[in-house]
């Protein structure tokens, strides 16, 4: 999926969550976004049953992580644990600076996140919606929202519609930081004291 990639990585799992179903698409989801990673806490979903939703078979190619609680996670030096969960004091997740490095992690739909695992979060998102959405579901818009952050992507036009899209192949979008600026003056701390000979610059 071309422009998937972005600025940082990225790793999605989930804790305690049981119908095998919810994982597979989950998984399958995290694959399409280019997840670096995919990991489980508690959770007694069925490997086997789940590739009915993962028809990309996301195991095979992205590192999966199975924890057996929340004490034994273990995330690479610097990524930032990021819970999703309907909380009072998260964050609404169209006002959320996703990290550069992150993990993000969901609950099941009815009794969310235990509370060892949000006490290990860095931040706590909340999707504004009136209920809990499914798993699969709530963990697209997250990463969808991430990549809508650091993804590499055309500005929106003003009018409605949109810029075509890159042909296959084409380099990314470059980086948007103006033209080079050159200085004009010599800073004083460059100028040579009276009587010395500033040595010549090549």
């Amino acid at each position: 999926m071309q422009g998937a990639s972005g600025r940082g990585y990225f790793g999605i799992g989930v804790e305690g969550v049981s119908k095998s179903a919810n994982v597979g698409a989950l998984l399958r989801t995290a694959h399409a976004f280019d997840a670096a990673f995919c990991f489980t806490i508690g959770a007694g979903w069925d490997a086997r049953a789940a590739r009915q939703a993962d028809t990309a078979e996301t195991p095979a190619h992205v590192p999966l992580w199975r924890f057996a609680d929340p004490a034994a996670l273990t995330l690479p030096a610097g990524c930032a644990l990021v819970g999703v969960e309907l909380v009072e004091g998260a964050i609404d997740l169209p006002s959320f600076r996703h990290p550069l490095s992150a993990a993000y992690v969901l609950g099941p739909e009815r009794s969310g996140l235990s509370p060892a695992v949000l006490a290990r979060c860095r931040h706590v998102v909340r999707i504004p919606t009136r209920f809990s959405l499914n798993l699969a579901v709530a963990g697209a818009l997250v990463l969808y929202d991430r990549l809508l952050q650091h993804g590499r992507f055309a500005e929106r036009p003003v009018g409605s519609g949109g810029v075509p899209a890159a042909p296959a192949g084409a380099p990314a979008s470059p980086m948007r930081h103006g033209p080079p600026r050159f200085r004009r003056t010599v800073p004083d701390w460059k100028r040579a004291p009276a009587g010395d000979t500033p040595d010549q610059e090549g």
